[in-house]
C-alpha cells in the first residue's frame, strides 16, 4: 500500500469513526426517549450501571453538572424509578445513588441486541486483529479525553 493510500483510508477511518460517534448519539437519543428521560438522565444512568454507587458530587464531576443541575437531574430520575438514593454508610450525613432494578432492566432490553450483535460482528477477526482494533479504539478515546482537557482548558 502507497503512502497515498494510507493517506486516504486515514480520513475515511476518521469519516466512519465520526459516523460511528453519530449511530451511538442515535441510539441513546431513541434509548432516552423511550425511557422518558433526556440525554444527560441517560448518562447518568450509564454512570450508575458501571458503578455499584456514586454521591452526588462525582456523578457531577462525571458529567460535568453543577450541583443544582445534578439535584434536579436526580430528582427527575429517582421520581421515574430509575435510581435510589441512600444515606452513605461511611458518612451519613452524605448520600449515594445507585441504578435501581428498573434500570437495569430496561439497559439489558434496550442494548443487549446492540451487544450482541456487535459481538458476533466482532467473530470475523483474527485474535490479533481484534488486538488492533482494541488498540486504535483506546488510543481514540484517550485522544478524546485530552482534547475535552484543552477545550475546558
Amino acid at each position: 500500500m502507497t503512502g497515498l493510500d494510507k493517506e486516504a483510508l486515514s480520513w475515511e477511518l476518521a469519516g466512519e469513526v465520526r459516523a460511528l460517534q453519530s449511530a451511538v448519539e442515535a441510539v441513546d437519543a431513541a434509548a432516552a426517549a423511550r425511557l422518558g428521560i433526556n440525554q444527560t438522565d441517560l448518562r447518568c444512568l450509564d454512570v450508575l450501571l458501571q458503578r455499584e454507587s456514586a454521591a452526588p458530587g462525582e456523578l457531577g464531576a462525571a458529567l460535568g453538572l453543577t450541583t443544582g443541575s445534578v439535584t434536579a437531574m436526580l430528582d427527575r430520575l429517582d421520581k421515574l424509578g430509575y435510581l435510589t438514593r441512600e444515606p452513605d454508610p461511611g458518612d451519613r450525613r452524605r448520600s449515594v445513588v445507585r441504578a435501581s432494578e428498573r434500570t437495569r432492566k430496561a439497559a439489558e432490553e434496550i442494548y443487549r441486541p446492540l451487544a450482541e450483535e456487535a459481538h458476533a460482528g466482532l467473530q470475523r477477526y483474527s485474535a490479533e486483529e481484534l488486538g488492533l482494533l482494541l488498540d486504535f479504539v483506546r488510543g481514540s478515546r484517550e485522544v478524546q479525553e485530552k482534547h475535552v482537557s484543552r477545550i475546558r482548558g
